[in-house]
């Protein structure tokens, strides 16, 4: 497996430059789509040239978003990203609690912990009681573009950022005038799936209305899933400098989890509802620009925890909780003095969790024993500052602090730093260095007999150094970076209690680059190694993805091979690691101006693989539909 993947990044790797000495003349409009120009905002809260920021930041743009007709933003962010890997359990649908997936694993730091931090548009998005994401709400109907920040980013947001931001950019109409979409799918194992969207720009105000409907009977007995949602977005333009703008995303989704193979459930159901409301005022002027936004993101959840198959009784009572995430968030940055950016922020937030049980027969709630249910409030508040100073042309400093205060926890002092040297104006050399934090959840702390108040937070630093080139006026960009982490206080349970002991040690080296062939043709690649000194589980060894696109006459055609090995599935004692090869082809043909049909085959090389353990994938699915827009 080694043999194979050395060879798999190699082909991909020294392939792009070969077909670029033959294409430099061909075609300059495509230049601006990578690396030509890029503009980030997750790494500085305000827009900003990634040649410009220490900070180590992959772009999944709408058009890649869109490219294989996938309903959720994540299948797309692993193929996309370097080191990036998503859990996942069937066709259709991450989940929650036992059985759930979705879980994101990046440089060995996971989601599933609340390391990672999901954000919509700078706000962020867990549930208020477990602190970790829930894949299910993260839809392609709302995202304009993804940006992903590799490596620590609690210095600008917080807790929970310990290990990087994936921030959710949502669609906004930019030019006057009514687009309206419309994609109807179906396939294998029961699967259908619809989108709609509607998107207004007239003079100063602007709207984005969109909804959507999936479901699967996925490819295991007692697996289905069903989910549906909806976004509206409002802007208003106050005048040239200032506007208002407020956003609203619900989605509930039904999932069946049918245990492992070897441990198979019954009436393992879930029902969730997750939803987040914001609005906000901005303002933009030529040396000054910033925002402050109120927001709450909520959850109501239903489980049946099911009972073993053959042997066990059917559940009498049910899960419930009810979660909420509610702040608010400012910030202003000022150009105060020639090639400098100050930036002040300040962030709230009031967790809000409740858990509980009911009767499945009345409803009524339950009195339970052994901490099993919970009612907590918790407060936590940010400030930070932020100093970019750019010398002459080829040099840039950044260094920024925070100070964040949680009312169970106490304070923790943030610092980041960070350089970067430009050899010539298509090149870059970064190093950085920064603190990640993540503060215990309310589970951690009050629920369950593990639970422990003493927690303290779990702390990491990020060593960081990269390289980035673009050739060509920008057809093809490459990078390379290396990167060495090490974290301390993780939080494990020791002798059935919460404690703060564990420690992370992880190296490794990220890879990515893409080459516009020509107006037809585009190559992407990126490849991911890490070495971990205490292996975690859905942790790969190494990661690697090419993918190709190729546009001609109405005919359009996407494919990619991902390749994945070292996948730790189990460790300690009973260590597993697996590995797998996925290659996935999407074909679509524009009948006329306003519709295409597509087809789409996932896993068409049959590979039989796991990714949670216990839970097969399925092989070869299907499916076909057409898209309208006009």
């Amino acid at each position: 497996m080694r043999k194979k993947t050395i060879a798999f990044l190699a082909a991909a790797m020294a392939g792009l430059p070969t077909w670029a000495e033959g294409t430099a003349a061909e075609n300059d409009s495509t230049a601006s789509r990578r690396d030509l120009g890029e503009v980030v905002v997750t790494g500085t809260r305000q827009p900003a040239g990634l040649d410009l920021l220490p900070m180590t930041v992959s772009i999944v743009d709408r058009g890649d978003l869109t490219a294989d007709y996938r309903m959720s933003v994540m299948p797309t962010l692993m193929e996309q990203v370097p080191g990036l890997m998503v859990t996942s359990r069937g066709v259709m649908g991450y989940g929650v609690s036992n059985g759930g997936s979705g879980g994101m694993m990046l440089r060995g730091v996971s989601s599933g912990g609340g390391q990672i931090m999901v954000l919509i548009d700078g706000k962020p998005q867990y549930s208020g009681i477990y602190g970790h994401s829930v894949a299910d709400s993260y839809l392609t109907m709302m995202a304009d573009r993804v940006e992903v920040l590799r490596g620590p980013a609690s210095m600008l947001y917080g807790s929970n950022a310990m290990g990087g931001v994936v921030n959710i950019i949502s669609r906004r109409m930019h030019t006057d005038g009514v687009h309206t979409s419309l994609s109807l799918g179906a396939g294998s194992y029961g699967t259908v799936q619809a989108e709609a969207s509607n998107q207004v720009r007239a003079g100063r105000f602007s709207s984005t209305v969109a909804a959507q409907f999936g479901r699967s009977d996925n490819h295991r007995p007692d697996m289905g899933f069903y989910q549906y949602g909806g976004y509206v977005s409002l802007g208003y333009d106050l005048s040239g400098h200032w506007n208002i703008f407020a956003d609203a995303d619900v989605t509930h989704f039904g999932a069946s989890y049918p245990g492992t193979v070897s441990a198979p459930m019954l009436e393992a159901d879930q029902w969730i509802t997750r939803g987040a409301v914001a609005i906000g005022v901005e303002n933009r002027y030529r040396n000054t620009s910033g925002r402050i936004s109120v927001y709450d993101n909520f959850g109501r959840h239903k489980i049946n925890d099911g009972y073993a198959a053959g042997s066990g009784t059917p559940q009498t009572r049910l899960f419930r909780s009810r979660d909420a995430l509610a702040g608010i968030s400012w910030y202003q940055t000022a150009s105060l003095w020639q090639g400098g950016n100050v930036t002040l922020g300040m962030d709230y937030q009031h967790i809000y969790g409740r858990a509980f049980y009911t009767s499945r027969e009345t409803g009524e709630v339950l009195e339970t024993a052994n901490k099993q249910s919970g009612h907590v409030h918790n407060n936590e508040v940010g400030v930070y500052a932020d100093i970019r100073q750019d010398f002459l042309r080829w040099l840039s400093v950044e260094a920024g602090v925070r100070y964040d205060r949680h009312s169970a926890t106490g304070g923790e002092w943030v610092p980041q730093g960070g350089i970067v040297v430009r050899p010539t104006a298509s090149a870059e050399v970064k190093a950085m260095v920064s603190k990640g934090f993540r503060n215990p959840t309310m589970r951690e702390l009050y629920l369950y007999p593990p639970s422990n108040e003493d927690l303290r937070p779990e702390r990491m630093m990020n060593y960081e150094l990269s390289w980035r080139h673009r050739l060509l006026g920008g057809l093809l960009g490459y990078g390379i970076n290396l990167f060495y982490i090490k974290a301390d206080n993780i939080i494990q349970t020791i002798n059935r209690k919460n404690v703060n002991t564990g420690k992370v040690e992880n190296s490794g080296i990220e890879a990515d680059a893409t080459f516009a062939i020509d107006s037809r043709w585009s190559v992407t690649t990126n490849h991911s190694y890490l070495h971990q000194a205490r292996p975690v589980v859905s942790a790969p060894t190494y990661k690697g993805y090419i993918g190709g696109s190729f546009h001609s006459n109405g005919v359009g055609v996407h494919a990619g091979l991902t390749q994945v090995a070292g996948l730790y599935t189990a460790v300690g004692s009973d260590e597993t690691k697996t590995d797998f090869t996925l290659l996935n082809v999407t074909v679509d043909y524009r009948l006329c101006k306003n519709v295409k049909l597509w087809v789409k085959g996932d896993n068409l090389l049959g590979q039989r693989y796991e990714i949670v353990a216990g839970n097969p994938m399925p092989k070869a699915t299907f499916m076909a539909g057409v898209a309208l827009d006009f």
